[in-house]
């Protein structure tokens, strides 16, 4: 289970002049990995005014979609380190590492500065189906094996990896439905056409409080304040289980650790007030906030457990 550290530190409570010291005049270029309108572009756009304050610079969020995030993480790789562009990335930066022939490997390409918060996943099913938990979702697909399909937003996502796990584990096999994004996966499991949905919470939060659908299970290790009443998969049989999306703010390698540290202790101001909070909290996301070490450590933690899933499972990037 992630421990969340407090945000406001010392260095954090420096003032703006002192945050926008010798970082030019150039804007902030936070690179988006994705279209807008998904969760790393809210949050960026959530985090983006007031981070600009208090750095007293302008900053820019910049959609550089493709390749399941590898196009903006790849510009971003090959920035210069001068503080002036970001990353907001997301759980496909650990996974690609596996997934992917990249011209980089992350742990040497990046700086790392933040992971701002995480979300868990949850298991749905559509109301129409018998399933109110996951060990009745095992029982069926044991008696019938790949029959019982579930969709996520694509092969090699998150979702997908740890549903695989969670597979491999209880010794049961689903049929993979992959789409292109949380949006058609969504239609087709609020329209019945996919019995199980596996996504993280963002775009299925008020689909299950509404009842348009039935939450299974949820990945973290503690029940989720998001989701109460939902039971853990790590207290349904699966000890220890848990997978997060989580939202990490990185840089090209070789940013000065100054540099790194006052965008980290601005992003933790930012973090901290109450409306930036709130408004975290509509994306079912529990802030973090972490140090550049504890993200560093964080991620490459991250590579190497879904990276062993992935490469048992013979499980390759979308083509």
């Amino acid at each position: 289970m992630l421990r969340r550290t407090s945000l406001l530190t010392g260095g954090a409570l420096l003032s703006r002049p002192a945050l926008a010291q010798n970082t030019g005049e150039r804007p902030i270029r936070i690179i988006v990995p994705f279209p807008p309108g998904g969760s790393n572009d809210t949050v960026a756009r959530i985090i983006q005014p007031r981070l600009a304050e208090i750095l007293g610079r302008n900053i820019v969020v910049d959609n550089r979609a493709g390749a399941s995030g590898s196009v903006g993480s790849t510009e971003t790789a090959r920035a210069a380190p001068d503080g002036n562009t970001w990353l907001l990335a997301n759980d496909t930066l650990a996974n690609n590492d596996t997934l992917m022939s990249l011209p980089y490997r992350v742990m040497e390409a990046f700086t790392f500065c933040s992971v701002l918060g995480t979300c868990p996943y949850a298991l749905t099913a559509h109301p129409s189906t018998p399933f109110r938990s996951l060990a009745q979702v095992m029982a069926a697909a044991q008696s019938a094996p790949e029959t019982l399909g579930y969709a996520t937003t694509g092969v090699g996502s998150l979702a997908h990896i740890a549903a695989v796990l969670l597979q491999m584990r209880g010794n049961f096999r689903l049929s993979h439905v992959p789409y292109r994004g949380g949006g058609p996966a969504l239609q087709d499991a609020l329209g019945g056409h996919v019995p199980l949905f596996m996504s993280n919470i963002v775009i299925i939060l008020n689909h299950i409080r509404e009842g348009r659908l039935r939450a299974l299970g949820v990945s973290q290790a503690a029940a989720s304040r998001f989701l109460p009443g939902v039971v853990p998969f790590a207290e349904q049989g699966f000890a220890g289980f848990e997978a997060l999306t989580y939202w990490v703010m990185v840089g090209p390698a070789g940013i000065a650790p100054e540099v790194t540290a006052r965008m980290h202790q601005a992003i933790a101001r930012v973090l901290a007030e109450p409306q930036v909070q709130a408004r975290m909290a509509d994306q079912g996301a529990e802030i973090l906030a972490n140090a550049p070490p504890a993200a560093e450590a964080f991620i490459r933690a991250e590579i190497a457990k879904w990276g062993e899933v992935i490469r048992a499972n013979n499980i390759t990037a979308d083509g």
